[in-house]
């Protein structure tokens, strides 16, 4: 069935679809609802409405009107968010795909879709609702309430419904009928008491009923009035201000108060401080720093009400003293708890704030606020493990803050440290042993690790962890383990935060075991004289491992020393190089990866018959130093008897020869030499074969006295150790000749006129005291414990002659740059056959004197020297059989250098009858004054015109038509002992002035013309002079070139 609804103008109706959202439709408006079951369904209308059903054109429709009887002007539906009467009857919920309900356009036109179905039969429903509220004992605070609800239900002829259960929620306003409800009640009672009213106000309320088939419905209001009572309990009073003396207090005011009472109190005894109708007052006379307990109650006409909240006040007094230092409660990784009590002469009841203080060391930040109020203890967190920290405490109040407390200091506990490293193997893994070490853990939470647990486990799965080691150290060797076994291992470990968790786990495998004992070996087939095949089975247990290879061990007898012939994987072998007619013993083990397994059992095997056995080590007795006697026994002779024997014999094992072949069983070796090791080593024959030798015998010759020295020669002067005169001694060298088995203990050394000395064991000798120059005949005998040995050959050796005592020195010639000096009679010019050598020695500027000339020369000059300087020399003579002694110190002296020579002096004619003469100056030297002498040459004739320290002079009444020649020359003027000395040098060349030309012409110049034209004016001694010069010149540097090319070298 479907019901179409109008909505009338000007009002809205809610509906909710089926997924719980309200849709609201203005109108004017017709909606459409579906009815599933035909029937028309309850529909719920506000107050003062009734729904009356109309048919138009085969339409029902549901027309909600106002009631004209029930209808109040003054009451106003709710507003649209209240949800009363919107919720559509759960039966008329369709369930077609489409919208539930669609909303009808404004034109009043039906949707398409429900116009072609067939008219339902005509129906008319009527729902009303009655509702009874009555409020009684009306109180200031409360009031009952009781109501009573009545549904309705009319079709054609009025009939009753008896409703099923309802829900009722009822709804007080204090702020007017509009204004807002708050629900104090929903329950399914009819009569409640309605609480926490106020007095003396308007009160409204509104009932709504919900049930299973009917979803909401409200009830008119009812409106009533409480009765009034004593003023509420007043808010406490609040401080705005206080003194030492005083407190200013304020309050609100209630409007139901008119009079107001204010009582303080100390100790729980309150007194009335003040009584009146004010909103403030000022409390005087009261004590400095002291609390005060203070409430306020109000007062109307009905009565008094209950007094506020108290509140504490203090009024103004001291700063607090210093409190004591905070104390330690409890520590934890990352927090410290502490407790404080308040400072000295303050009570528990005043009210104080602290302050802690906290500085972390190595912060640099010093202390800083960590907490702030009035608690007697706090917890700091988010603090770093095992530190150190420095706290202090201060207290205060109104007045002020306190001077901090004495520091103190708690650190945090350290945390649990991390787990350590993975264990490591740390070498070989073994059979029965495993060395593991391990790294301490990356974080050790604070603080040093103190012991190291090591697990180990059996089985790779499971948690069958034992404890094998706990200490300090970081290694250990795990022992009593099974071969061949998978382990596992682990790590912890513990510091003063706890115990660490466990590290990685570590798999180690112990090495397999070496296979078990083999069977004994077995001959395949008969055997041969020297060699035998042998068999063998498999061990009975390969150790767990596959067996790799097998040895073979062979011996003479179970008590020889085993050897290896053979090593491989096959288990057969052939045995070579045996003796025939011998038993041997065999043990077979086997190997794999793990090693070689234990010996099989003793396997005894015999070779066929051949040679005789190996010789045993033939006995060697001495009977002299040069004989020796050599017995032996027969061997075994392997089945054929020995017909000979022979007998190998030398002083080196490598080069031993037969000396002896024959039946007997002893031989005399004679001719050998004492003390010498001999070997020898005897070898049987049958006619089998030749057997082996037999083991080397050792003999050694007794002693004897000493050979003779087979070396024996004279040592030069340059192989000598030590410095000796080879004229008064001799430096003889030997060879030690053979001891002959005891020791050289000394040698007699025999010379001249049978002179003996005695010396240790030595190789060398030198023999002193002996004359110069003379010829010694020598020979030399070794000595040991045994006696004297015989001497050796004799050798010539002759002395040097003494050497040559210093020779006088003189200086011959004295310059000012070089001294000549003279020693010895002899020519000045070395000779080749001369044999004295020269040493001449000079002293230097550090007064060490050092060598200047050495060798056969009896003169040196020595140049390069200064003037008038004093130089010490002294001088030696030495030949080939040594040095002499040096000389006494000489003293020479260098004579003063004379000034050099000067250039040509200038001439310059300064008038008719006069010339000016000028020449170059010179250095003074030293601090010697320099002084000019200037000469004029006319013809053969020379005159002195000027001395003195000027380089100019004026010449005059000199004539006409004639040549003057001028020359000069410098002088050093001293002092010595005997006065006032001069010292002149060389005069410088000529300067020819002609008094008609007036021209000057300077002797050297480098043009031909002018240098022939002075060598004409030169007179014939100058020029002898100067022929004589050049020729002692190159005589003299002949002279040197022969000396240095024919003596020197």
């Amino acid at each position: 069935m479907v019901i179409l609804v109008q909505v009338n103008p000007g009002e809205t109706f809610t509906i909710r679809t089926e997924d719980g959202h309200i849709q609201c439709i203005q109108g004017p408006a017709h909606v459409p609802m579906v009815s599933p079951n035909g029937s028309v369904p309850p529909i719920f209308v506000p107050p003062g409405y009734v729904s009356q059903m109309v048919e138009e054109n085969g339409v029902r429709k549901v027309m909600v009107l106002p009631h004209s009887s029930e209808f109040h002007p003054s009451m106003h539906p709710p507003p649209p968010h209240v949800p009363h009467y919107m919720h559509p009857h759960p039966a008329l919920l369709p369930h077609p795909p489409h919208p539930v309900y669609s909303p009808v356009p404004g034109t009043g036109e039906i949707p398409p879709q429900f116009i072609h179905q067939p008219p339902p039969p005509t129906h008319q429903t009527y729902l009303h609702y009655l509702w009874f509220l009555k409020v009684s004992d009306i109180q200031a605070r409360s009031a009952v309430l009781s109501w009573n609800l009545s549904v309705s239900s009319q079709n054609g002829e009025s009939q009753s419904l008896t409703p099923a259960t309802f829900i009722f929620e009822v709804a007080v306003s204090n702020s007017g009928k509009n204004g807002k409800f708050k629900s104090v009640y929903i329950g399914e009672e009819t009569t409640i008491t309605l609480p926490e009213l106020r007095p003396a106000t308007d009160c409204h309320v509104r009932i709504s009923a919900t049930s299973s088939s009917i979803k909401e419905s409200v009830s008119e209001l009812v409106s009533f009035t409480t009765e009034s009572c004593e003023p509420d309990p007043p808010a406490a009073p609040k401080l705005i201000n206080r003194t030492k003396n005083s407190l200013s207090l304020q309050w609100k005011v209630n409007n139901l108060a008119g009079i107001f009472s204010l009582e303080k109190g100390k100790s729980g005894a309150f007194i009335e401080c003040y009584y009146g109708n004010l909103k403030q007052y000022k409390l005087t006379k009261l004590s400095p720093a002291t609390k005060y307990l203070l409430r306020l109650a109000a007062k109307n006409d009905i009565g008094m009400s209950g007094f506020s909240d108290t509140v504490a006040y203090y009024t103004a007094g001291i700063v607090p003293s210093p409190p004591l230092p905070p104390q330690f409660i409890e520590a934890g990784v990352t927090w410290l708890s502490l407790k404080w009590s308040p400072p000295n002469g303050m009570s528990s009841d005043d009210s104080l704030t602290y302050t802690l203080d906290m500085e972390e060391e190595d912060s640099g930040y010093g202390f800083q606020p960590k907490y702030n109020g009035e608690e007697l203890s706090c917890t700091l967190k988010n603090l770093r493990r095992n530190t150190s920290y420095k706290f202090r405490l201060s207290a205060c109040n109104n007045e002020g803050k306190s001077i901090p407390s004495e520091v103190v200091e708690y650190s945090t506990i350290p945390d649990k440290p991390g787990p350590p490293s993975k264990p490591s193997v740390k070498g070989k893994i073994h059979s029965h042993t495993v060395k593991v070490t391990w790294d301490p853990p990356k974080n050790n939470g604070g603080s040093d690790i103190s012991k190291y647990f090591l697990e180990i486990s059996e089985t790779l799965i499971g948690n069958n962890w034992v404890v094998v080691y706990s200490g300090c150290m970081r290694e250990h060797v795990c022992d009593h383990l099974k071969p061949g076994t998978s382990y596992r291992l682990r790590v912890s470990c513990v510091s003063k935060g706890g115990e660490s968790p466990a590290s990685d786990v570590l798999t180690v495998q112990t090495s397999a075991v070496p296979p078990g004992p083999c069977h004994a070996p077995c001959l395949v087939s008969k055997a041969k004289p020297r060699e035998i095949t042998l068999q063998w089975g498999p061990p009975s247990t390969d150790g767990g491992s596959e067996v790799t290879e097998y040895v073979v061990e062979m011996a003479n007898s179970e008590q020889d020393e085993h050897r290896q012939v053979y090593q491989g994987l096959t288990r057969e072998c052939t045995v070579n190089n045996l003796l025939p007619g011998r038993m041997y013993c065999f043990w077979i083990r086997a190997g794999n990866k793990a090693g070689f397994g234990p010996l099989s059992e003793k396997a005894e095997i015999s070779t066929a018959a051949g040679p005789p056995d190996q010789c045993s080590t033939p006995l060697l007795t001495c009977k002299a130093a040069t004989c020796v006697v050599v017995t032996w026994e027969s061997p075994v002779c392997n089945g054929a008897e020995i017909c000979e024997y022979r007998l190998d014999w030398g002083q080196m094992e490598g080069s031993m020869r037969i000396i002896y072949t024959g039946p007997c069983l002893s031989y005399e070796v004679k001719g050998l030499t004492p003390a010498t090791t001999y070997y020898c080593r005897v070898q049987a024959v049958n006619i089998a074969g030749v057997g082996l030798f037999g083991d080397i015998g050792v003999v050694t010759t007794p002693a004897s006295v000493p050979a003779a020295v087979s070396v024996l020669h004279l040592l030069e002067e340059d192989q000598m150790g030590i410095p000796c005169y080879l004229s008064a001694c001799l430096a003889i060298q030997w060879e030690e000749p053979c001891c002959h088995g005891s020791d050289v203990i000394g040698y007699n050394i025999e010379y001249g006129e049978k002179q003996l000395v005695t010396v240790g064991r030595v190789t060398s000798h030198i023999l002193e005291n002996l004359h110069a120059d003379t010829l010694y005949r020598i020979r030399i005998q070794a000595i040991n414990n045994f006696g004297v040995g015989p001497f050796s050959h004799s050798i010539k050796a002759k002395t040097k002659p003494l050497p040559p005592d210093p020779p006088h020195l003189e200086c011959v010639v004295f310059s000012y740059q070089s001294l000549k000096l003279k020693w010895g009679e002899g020519p000045s010019r070395a000779l080749i056959t001369n044999p004295t050598q020269f040493n001449l020695q000079m002293e230097d500027k550090f007064g060490r004197f050092v060598t200047v000339y050495s060798g056969p020369c009896h003169t040196y000059k020595v140049q390069r020297l200064n003037e008038s300087t004093t130089y010490y020399f002294k001088i030696q003579a030495y030949i080939d059989a040594g040095e002499g002694e040096f000389s006494e110190v000489y003293a020479f002296t260098t004579i003063r250098s004379p000034p050099v020579s000067l250039k040509a002096p200038k001439v310059n004619q300064v008038g008719e009858n006069i010339c000016e003469i000028t020449w170059e100056p010179l250095q003074s030297m030293k601090i010697d004054s320099i002084v000019y002498i200037l000469q004029l040459a006319s013809g053969r004739e020379v005159d002195q015109v000027y001395k003195g320290s000027e380089t100019s002079f004026h010449f005059t009444n000199f004539q006409t038509n004639c040549e003057y020649r001028f020359r000069v020359c410098a002088g050093r003027q001293y002092h010595d002992s005997t006065g006032l000395q001069e010292l002149y040098g060389p005069y410088s060349p000529s300067t020819v002035f002609s008094s008609q030309k007036q021209e000057l012409v300077p002797q050297c110049t480098h043009s031909t013309a002018k240098f022939a034209k002075i060598k004409k004016m030169l007179n014939d001694e100058r020029f002898a002079a100067f022929l004589l010069l050049v020729g002692f010149a190159v005589v003299a540097i002949l002279f040197a070139f022969v000396i240095q090319y024919f003596v020197i070298k």
